[in-house]
């Protein structure tokens, strides 16, 4: 790729689709958000409706990888009726704080409960034919200075704990669909 492609990637075509590279055959996959459904990739208001599902710490507190799973089979459906390819979905982060603006969206802040239920959760949509983007990479779990704070974590609870989750999902949930 040229280095034009490469930041065209990164920068999206909008805020739902990526750039196409028609020369290596790269398609622009429409995304949607989630992961409590699939909202937005498109109209915010008015647009085609879709179920809402319970937050990750909801689910989390039922410690059931089935039912994950089988909400990700939903989800990815939603995802689809809204013409979407890409869930921006689930949430790996674990909790760090109790005042934490995104616990609600993380399953847990135990890493291997979070890993097993993400990587369900990724499976299910997978099945579905819909790619999951875990989310929010490693320390970004606040809502509190979002934009400007830094998450400073000793390298061995990082690795130990914030990293785990989403090692189970690239090592247990394979690759996405095709």
């Amino acid at each position: 790729m040229t280095l034009e492609e490469q930041v065209s990637l990164l920068a999206g075509a909008d805020s739902w689709r990526t750039v196409p590279i028609p020369r290596l055959k790269i398609p622009s996959p429409k995304m949607t958000d989630g992961p409590a459904g699939a909202r937005g990739g498109g109209a915010l208001v008015g647009g085609r409706r879709t179920a809402a599902f319970p937050v990750g710490i909801a689910l989390g507190a039922t410690w059931n990888a089935e039912l994950l799973h089988d909400i990700g089979v939903h989800l990815a459906r939603e995802a689809r009726d809204k013409g979407a390819g890409v869930l921006l979905a689930p949430t790996l982060n674990l909790f760090r704080s109790s005042l934490n603006g995104r616990n609600f969206e993380s399953y847990s802040e135990d890493p291997s409960l979070t890993g097993t239920l993400g990587t369900a959760s990724v499976q299910g949509l997978q099945s579905g034919g819909v790619a999951a983007t875990v989310k929010h990479f490693v320390g970004n779990e606040s809502e509190y200075q979002r934009n400007t704070i830094s998450s400073d974590i000793p390298e061995r609870a990082l690795r130990e704990l914030y990293l785990w989750p989403f090692e189970m999902k690239v090592r247990q949930g394979g690759p996405g669909p095709s």
